[in-house]
C-alpha cells in the first residue's frame, strides 16, 4: 500500500515543473517514503530513488527521507546485513542526488537529536555524509562553520574518559569521534592551502577552521589524559587528535609560536569583529591547553624554532600556564591534603629555584608573584604546613623573609576571626615561631648575608607584641618570651657586638695603612692612578 501511494505521488508529480512543485506534494512525498521504510519496503524505496525519470523529485524533496533512514541504521543495529546495506545505498544516493542546502541543515538536525552514548553514533554515522554535502556547496567557509559548531557543541557533551582504561574502552565514542573529525576536517583545510588567491571566501574559512581549533584545544584537550609516550604514546587518540590540531593551526598561517605571543595583546590580529567575540570566549583556556600540549607533553615541539627553544622561555610558558590554572580557584579553597601529592609541593619549591637562580629579572618577579597567589588557594593548614616546609628547605634569606611577611599577614588575619584561628595562634604558631626566631648558626650566624631574614623575624616580632596584649596572650608569645630571648634576641645582640668589633677592627687597619709610607701604586698606560682618598676607603 505505501509503495503504491509513493509511485502514484511520483507519477502525478513527473509531469510538473520543478518550480509548480507544491507543499503538499513535500509532505505526502514524506509521508509515503516514511510508510515505506517503516514497512520494511526499502527494495522498492532504492529502486524508486534509482531510477533515472525520478531524478528531479528526489533532488527537491529526497531529503526528507533522510532522517527516516538514518533513524534505522541507528535504532536497528540488530537489522540483517542485507538490509543495512540497502539503507546504506539509500543514504548514499539521497546524499548524492539530493539539494545540498537542504540536506546540510537536515543532517545537522540529525546530529544534534541525540543524547548519550547515541551522540558518538550519530556523528561517526553522519560526518562522511556531511563531507560530501558541503563539498558541493559554494558558500563554503559558512557551511563548515555551522557544521563544525554542531559537531563540538555535541562532542562537547560526552565525558571526557581519564584512565588508561576507559581511553581503550571508549565506552561513549569520544576517542573515536575525535580521530574522524579530523579525517572530516582535513580536506578543508587543504582547500585553505591549496588556494593561493587568499580570497575573502577562503580567509573566511580560516577563520572558521582557526575557531573550532580553538574549541578542541579547549574541550576535550583542556581536560583529556595522556598515555605515558614510552607504553602506549602511538595509540593515544587524544594525543593524535593534539598533534592533528596544532598541525591545523600551522596549516593555515597561525602556528603555535605565533599564536601565543599574540595572546594578551591588547591589539587584536583578527580580521572580523564576530572572531574577536568568539576569541575572547575561548582564547584564555585554549592558550593554556596549547602551551600545556607543546611545553608539557612534548607535542609538535620539534615545530618550535630553536631561538624559542631556551629555558627561559619554557620557564615563561610555565608560569602563564600556572597562573591560569590558579586563577580559576577560590581563594582559600585547596585542602591541605593536597600538599601530599608530589606535584602540589613541587610546584612551589619550583618557583622558589626560579624567584632565587633565575637570570631574568621579569621570571623572578613574575615566580614570586604566582608564589603568592598558590598561597592564597591554600587553606590555613595548607598554608600553614607549606610555610614549615619552605622554612626548612629554601635555604634563601629573601624567601625566608617573604614567608616570614606571610606568616605576619595570616597571624593578622587571625586576630580578625572568630573561628577557624588555631593554626596561627596558640600552640601550632608557636611551633612555627621557633623556625621564625632563631639564628642558623648562632651568634656565629653571617648577620649581612641573613639580614632579609633577620628583619622581617623582628618585625614580626615587635608586631606580636604590640598586638598580643599579654593578658590575652592569644599567641601564646608571652608564655614563650623567655625562649625567645635566650635562642633569638640574646644571640643576635652577641652576634652584632662581634660584627661591629669586626667592622671597627677592619677600619682601624684602614687608618693605620694610610700612615704607612709603603703604599703600592698601579700604573695605567704610563700614568699612575691617584691612590683612593681615605673616606671611601673607610667606607
Amino acid at each position: 500500500m505505501a509503495v503504491e501511494e509513493l509511485q502514484a505521488i511520483i507519477k502525478r508529480c513527473q509531469i510538473l515543473e520543478e518550480q509548480d512543485f507544491k507543499e503538499e506534494d513535500f509532505g505526502l512525498f514524506q509521508l509515503a517514503g516514511q510508510k515505506c521504510i517503516e514497512e520494511g519496503h526499502i527494495d522498492q524505496l532504492l529502486e524508486i530513488i534509482q531510477d533515472e525519470k525520478n531524478k528531479v523529485i528526489i533532488k527537491n524533496m529526497g531529503w526528507n527521507l533522510v532522517g527516516p533512514v538514518v533513524r534505522c541504521l541507528l535504532w536497528k543495529e540488530r537489522e540483517d546485513d542485507d538490509k543495512r546495506k540497502v539503507y546504506f545505498l539509500i543514504l548514499d544516493l539521497l546524499v548524492k542526488l539530493c539539494n545540498p542546502k537542504e540536506l546540510l541543515l537536515g543532517l545537522l538536525e540529525l546530529i544534534e537529536e541525540p543524547s548519550g552514548k547515541q551522540i558518538s553514533q550519530s556523528i561517526l554515522l553522519l560526518l562522511q555524509p556531511l563531507q560530501t554535502v558541503i563539498q558541493k556547496l559554494h558558500n563554503k567557509a559558512y557551511s563548515i562553520g555551522l557544521a563544525l559548531s554542531t559537531l563540538w557543541n555535541q562532542l562537547s557533551l560526552l565525558p571526557v574518559p581519564y584512565s588508561k582504561e576507559q581511553i581503550q574502552m571508549d565506552d561513549y565514542g569520544l576517542c573515536r569521534c575525535c580521530k574522524a573529525l579530523i579525517e572530516f576536517t582535513k580536506p578543508f583545510v587543504e582547500e585553505v592551502i591549496d588556494n593561493k588567491e587568499n580570497s575573502l571566501e577562503n580567509e573566511k574559512l580560516k577563520d572558521e577552521l582557526l575557531k573550532f581549533c580553538f574549541k578542541s584545544l579547549k574541550c576535550p584537550l583542556l581536560t583529556a589524559q595522556f598515555l605515558e609516550q614510552s607504553e602506549e604514546g602511538g595509540n593515544d587518540p587524544f594525543r593524535y587528535f593534539a598533534s592533528e590540531i596544532i598541525g591545523f593551526l600551522s596549516a593555515i598561517e597561525h602556528p603555535f609560536p605565533k599564536m601565543i605571543f599574540n595572546h594578551g595583546r591588547r591589539k587584536r590580529t583578527w580580521n572580523y569583529l564576530e572572531f574577536e567575540e568568539e576569541e575572547d570566549k575561548q582564547l584564555a583556556d585554549s592558550m593554556a591547553s596549547l602551551a600545556y600540549l607543546v611545553f608539557v607533553q612534548g607535542i609538535c615541539i620539534d615545530q618550535l624554532p630553536m631561538v624559542l627553544r631556551t629555558e627561559e622561555s619554557v620557564i615563561s610558558k610555565g608560569l602563564e600556564l600556572l597562573e591560569n590554572s590558579l586563577l580559576r580557584i577560590e581563594d582559600n579553597s585547596l585542602l591541605y591534603q593536597y600538599l601530599e601529592i608530589k606535584s602540589f609541593l613541587t610546584v612551589p619549591q619550583g618557583l622558589v629555584k626560579v624567584m632565587t637562580l633565575c637570570p631574568m629579572e621579569t621570571l623572578r618577579k613574575k615566580s614570586l608573584a604566582m608564589l603568592q597567589l598558590y598561597i592564597s588557594k591554600l587553606d590555613s593548614p595548607g598554608k600553614y604546613t607549606l610555610f614549615r616546609c619552605l622554612l626548612n628547605t629554601s635555604h634563601h634569606s629573601g624567601v625566608e623573609a617573604f614567608i616570614i611577611q606571610n606568616i605576619k599577614n595570616q597571624i593578622d588575619m587571625s586576630f580578625k576571626r572568630t573561628h577557624n584561628k588555631k593554626w596561627f595562634t596558640g600552640p601550632q604558631l608557636i611551633s612555627l615561631l621557633d623556625l621564625v626566631l632563631f639564628l642558623p648558626e648562632g651568634a656565629e650566624t653571617d648577620l649581612l648575608q641573613n639580614s632579609d631574614r633577620i628583619m622581617a623575624s623582628l618585625n614580626l616580632l615587635r608586631y606580636l607584641v604590640i598586638k598580643d596584649n599579654e593578658n590575652d596572650n592569644q599567641t601564646g608569645l608571652w608564655t614563650e618570651l623567655g625562649n625567645v630571648k635566650n635562642n633569638f634576641l640574646k644571640p643576635l645582640h652577641i652576634g652584632l657586638n662581634m660584627s661591629k668589633a669586626h667592622y671597627e677592627a677592619e677600619i682601624k687597619n684602614s687608618q693605620e695603612a694610610q700612615k704607612s709610607k709603603d703604599l703600592c701604586s698601579i700604573t695605567v698606560g704610563g700614568e699612575e692612578i691617584p691612590n683612593m682618598p681615605p673616606e671611601m676607603q673607610l667606607k
